[in-house]
């Protein structure tokens, strides 16, 4: 079966580089044609740290994707991640020159740009400019200000920023790679449009993406992103201690977390053991299993209670704020045992795993709809999302039609020429990603 209309999402994570392909099927389902896995080598929380080790990772990983699918991957959507993410609340407004005339888009676009303008830290860029609602005249909790008459414009803006070399550094493994920057999406929004339901959104939820060297949170209110965040610790604290604490190997510690390990110490009984092989001939190590629930659950409520500062930070204690829907897991730490009731427990709210089933296509395979796999499903149903808006637009430019409504001048040939259509506005992301394409051309 020949897919023409397929996108790739590439999630460059701490632990491992996931090359994700898929397409949308004629029921509107992601259908994933195929995955390309590799060890992640030079990326530390969530930064590139070695260019050479990552492009070297990047290309496993999408080696191993082209040949499961049979398929040549030229851009790819990535995701942006790391400690140097941080965000902020900001309020601004515009005076309309004409309050007679209704608020259009063009309006919307200065009052955000106007934003952009905010003075950040040095190396630092705002990433995303994300509207919260609108108040006009003083009007508030409007959602769309569009075709409403009022002078003063103004909104609560949720403001994501970045260190500007960290995300250049992706791209340069990108375009040395032998791939195109297709677009790019922060991490926790690519993982929410994966897990979530459009009811979590509305009724208020927070999701917490624990990956392997970061923990990723989006909190969502009234269908609207209200909050992110990006903890420094992951899964690697949780194995680095239980190799420190039972001075054992890194991956033996990471086998032991895997298979035996659990958040809630009170599980596991005084005499259950695990016989580690020794090194080289060494007698074998001993572990009990009472012992290592002990190390994970000191780190796992380090991160929860840095998780839960957060969503107070956000304001979840106020009623008007308050999280209905609770909190949903996702991420390769959602997988440890009895972090779901540990999770409850700490914060006191309604918890569940997210899984990505529910945007895939029904035959797929049972691997892909693991945590593990949420952000790289997301990623490709922003890319396939991203690639339907430009054929709309291609064909909207293709075709110039007037419509009935629209108003039709004559030439002094009497020929009816039709109006101009108007383009679809290109989000700050699109902007921000054809910048860094620029940067990185004129680097070379």
């Amino acid at each position: 079966m020949e897919h023409k209309n397929y996108a790739v999402g590439l999630d460059i994570g701490t632990t491992k580089i996931v090359a994700m392909i898929g397409a949308e099927n004629e029921y509107g389902k992601v259908e994933i044609l195929g995955v390309g896995k590799s060890k992640s080598l030079g990326v530390h929380r969530g930064v590139v740290n070695n260019i050479t080790q990552t492009i070297q990772s990047i290309q496993q990983a999408v080696q191993e994707a082209e040949g499961v699918s049979g398929l040549k991957i030229e851009g790819v959507e990535v995701g942006i991640a790391g400690q140097h993410i941080r965000s902020l609340q900001h309020s601004d407004y515009i005076t309309r020159d004409n309050s007679e005339a209704v608020i259009e888009d063009i309006d919307v676009d200065r009052l955000c740009n106007q934003v952009y303008k905010l003075v950040m830290l040095p190396g630092e860029e705002i990433i995303h400019v994300l509207p919260q609602e609108f108040k006009v005249d003083g009007q508030a909790e409007i959602k769309e200000p569009v075709g409403m008459y009022g002078g003063r414009l103004e909104a609560n803006f949720h403001v994501v920023v970045g260190q500007v070399s960290s995300i250049r550094n992706v791209g340069r493994c990108i375009k040395n790679s032998g791939l195109d920057l297709s677009g790019l999406t922060l991490e926790p929004l690519a993982s929410a449009n994966a897990v979530l339901s459009q009811e979590e959104k509305e009724a208020g939820v927070a999701l917490i993406d624990i990956g392997g060297g970061t923990t990723d949170l989006a909190i969502f209110k009234e269908g609207i992103i209200r909050h992110t965040a990006v903890i420094p610790f992951g899964g690697n604290v949780i194995t680095d201690d239980i190799k420190e604490g039972c001075s054992i190997l890194e991956k033996q510690a990471e086998l032991l977390k895997i298979k035996f390990g659990s958040a809630w110490p009170g599980e596991n009984k005084d005499n259950e053991i695990v016989s580690i092989p020794g090194l080289r001939g060494r007698e074998p190590k001993e572990i009990t299993l009472k012992n290592l629930s002990k190390i994970i659950h000191a780190r796992v409520v380090e991160i929860v209670e840095q998780v839960y500062v957060e969503i107070k930070n956000y304001g979840h204690e106020d009623p008007k704020k308050k999280l209905i829907a609770g909190i949903v897991l996702t991420g390769g730490g959602s997988q440890l045992k009895h972090i779901k009731q540990l999770v409850e427990y700490i914060t006191g709210m309604d918890t569940r795993i997210g899984y990505p089933n529910e945007h895939l296509a029904g035959d797929s395979d049972p691997e892909i709809a693991s945590p593990v796999y949420a952000t790289a499903v997301g990623l490709v149903m922003n890319a396939l999302k991203n690639q339907k808006r430009i054929q709309i637009t291609n064909t909207i430019q293709e075709e110039p039609q007037a419509s009935l409504d629209e108003p039709i001048t004559e030439t002094a040939t009497n020929e009816p020429i039709p109006a101009p259509t108007k383009e679809p506005r290109k989000n700050f992301m699109e902007r921000f990603t054809e910048k860094i394409k620029e940067f990185l051309d004129n680097a070379e």
